[in-house]
């Protein structure tokens, strides 16, 4: 295979430590190490794909037993031991993928194999990839040999799960996090690559590479391969159709959901997200962008347009910081709060697909109680607001020191508020929730009663505070309704919100209990019995409650 037949990411795959991204203090590290001789008996790499684990264990394997030594290692006329290891070839540089050999056995010849000195180079290693695949035996198996190995022994391990390595194995190696390739760093290094194989890709859809990418080198090379053999001419290749070929839909999608969930409108959020849907995307995927996207909305302010992150474009950002100016912050926290939720529970349905058009109405419901709080926020606000309006209109308009000027504002003030006083309700003190049901009957507010009896799971009442547990058989308009029915009646401002908590039973199921309970007592009694000997076919159905008693 030639050089220009391989593809970009083992092209490009780095032979020394100067050719590391983003790598680069790593790689000085080991350097220095292996240059004063303070060589660990085993290294740790650890990280996301795509980072440079499985890379830096070559070069690693490379500084030890390069010919002409670390400061001067081969980079083009490669010396024997460093021509075997690139190639994977070297008979004292062994390689192995644990997720194929996991076994104890497998580990215990390796041992075994140990246990004779490097053929032609000065140090043999084992290279050890997904190391946290092998099983605990063989762990176990491990552990004397990597604690006291021969000076000739040297291992490099590579995993993306540390958390899954026994601590004990860990504490006998030289661990080395390695963290994802910053964002503007990726994007030069693909731009360079992209220069250097003249290929004719946007700078915005080098930006789409990056973030999909997610901070992985190997990725962003893949993604680029894909990207420049999409066109054969000299046609540019714009984001759109590289959107098509990585199965990336737009976040401006997202964002218009959002939009629409605002206004309240269902019929538009659903087509939105079917439309999103329709690209291929799954469901769980569009709940974390969904959190991506509501992320920004909050933070949006602290923000740079141009940082290390290109996850939205100049447009997106602009109009996320325009609408972001008009929610309120709770809003968005109990959207945050009912995505995570709604992630946690996908697995457990069938049609995951179902379960996320529901969830966007449940967004359309809270969105609309968070409108009828403000509304009503900026309607006493307004109503403060001309009070003080008219007092300094009076205070200002005249001279202040004319006693017959002051005289007539403080007059005209008194009629303000009394004024405000005639139209404000009579007050009515709302205790418990049986009194506000009842309440309810008194003012023939019957879809208000049913709802309180039927569909409510009350959490708790008090201070003008009604907290409930969030019931899908719930009246999209009955917290509006109840809202404002509570203030025409007590003249106070009443707080109806929702909560995680599961809630009590509603009356109409305590009641269902109940004359489950009496029924099954009558079915027993002797009365029962009777009336079953006179009317053989009888069969007692149903039992009237007499409430008043």
């Amino acid at each position: 295979m030639t050089n220009n037949s391989k593809v970009l990411a083992l092209k490009y795959r780095p032979s020394l430590f100067d050719d590391l991204i983003g790598q680069q203090i790593v790689g000085e590290t080991i350097f220095n190490s292996i240059k004063m001789k303070k060589i660990p008996n085993a290294y740790l790499f650890t990280g996301i794909r795509g980072v440079g684990k499985t890379t830096i264990a070559r070069i690693v394997a490379k500084s030890l037993n390069c010919s002409n030594g670390i400061e001067k290692l081969c980079r083009e006329n490669l010396c024997e031991n460093c021509k075997a290891i690139s190639t994977s070839n070297h008979i004292d540089v062994l390689e192995m993928d644990a997720a194929s050999k996991t076994g104890v056995d497998d580990v215990r010849d390796l041992i075994e194999f140990s246990r004779y000195g490097p053929s032609s180079a000065k140090y043999k290693i084992f290279i050890i990839d997904e190391v946290h695949m092998l099983s605990k035996q063989a762990f176990n198996a491990l552990l004397k040999t990597l604690e006291e190995p021969p000076e000739y022994l040297k291992f490099i391990f590579a995993t993306t799960e540390v958390k899954k390595i026994p601590i004990t194995v860990i504490s006998r190696c030289q661990r080395f996090d390695l963290p994802r390739i910053k964002s503007i760093e990726l994007f030069d290094y693909i731009k360079k690559i992209k220069e250097k194989e003249k290929g004719n890709i946007s700078d915005e859809v080098i930006r789409l590479i990056v973030k999909i990418s997610e901070g992985s080198v190997r990725d962003a090379l893949s993604l680029l391969d894909r990207a420049m053999v999409t066109f054969s001419n000299n046609k540019e290749l714009d984001i759109d159709t590289a959107r098509n070929i990585f199965g990336y839909f737009d976040k401006g999608y997202i964002i218009n959901l959002i939009k629409f969930i605002l206004k309240g409108n269902e019929t538009k959020v659903i087509g939105t997200y079917r439309s999103i849907y329709d690209k291929g995307i799954d469901p769980k995927n569009f709940l974390n962008d969904f959190l991506e996207i509501l992320y920004y909305f909050k933070n949006i302010d602290s923000l740079m347009l141009e940082g290390n992150n290109f996850s939205i474009n100049d447009n997106e950002f602009n109009e996320i910081k325009e609408i972001s100016k008009n929610i309120d912050t709770k809003v968005l926290l109990n959207f945050w709060q009912f995505t995570l939720k709604t992630l946690e529970e996908i697995d457990l349905v069938s049609n995951q697909n179902l379960s996320v058009e529901m969830f966007l109405i449940r967004l359309i419901y809270l969105s609309d109680i968070a409108r009828t709080d403000i509304e009503n926020s900026d309607l006493k606000y307004s109503e403060n607001k001309s009070i003080e309006t008219n007092l300094n209109n009076q205070t200002k308009s005249k001279n202040i020191n004319d006693k017959e000027n002051n005289d007539k504002t403080i007059s005209q003030i008194k009629n303000i508020f009394q004024e405000k006083k005639l139209k404000k309700p009579a007050e009515v003190k709302i205790n418990s929730f049986e009194e506000l049901i009842k309440f309810c009957i008194e003012k023939k507010e019957l879809h208000l009663k049913y709802e309180l009896e039927t569909n409510v799971n009350l959490v708790s009442f008090k201070n003008q505070s009604i907290e409930i547990a969030f019931n899908d058989n719930l009246n999209k308009n009955f917290v509006k309704d109840l809202s404002l029915k509570l203030f025409e009646w007590t003249g106070l401002r009443w707080i109806i919100a929702f909560s995680q908590e599961k809630g009590n039973l509603s009356l109409k199921e305590v009641d269902k209990i109940n004359k489950s309970k009496i029924l099954a007592t009558a079915e027993k009694s002797n009365l029962l019995k009777e009336i079953e000997e006179i009317f053989p076919d009888s069969e007692l159905i149903d039992i009237e409650l007499n409430k008043n008693n």
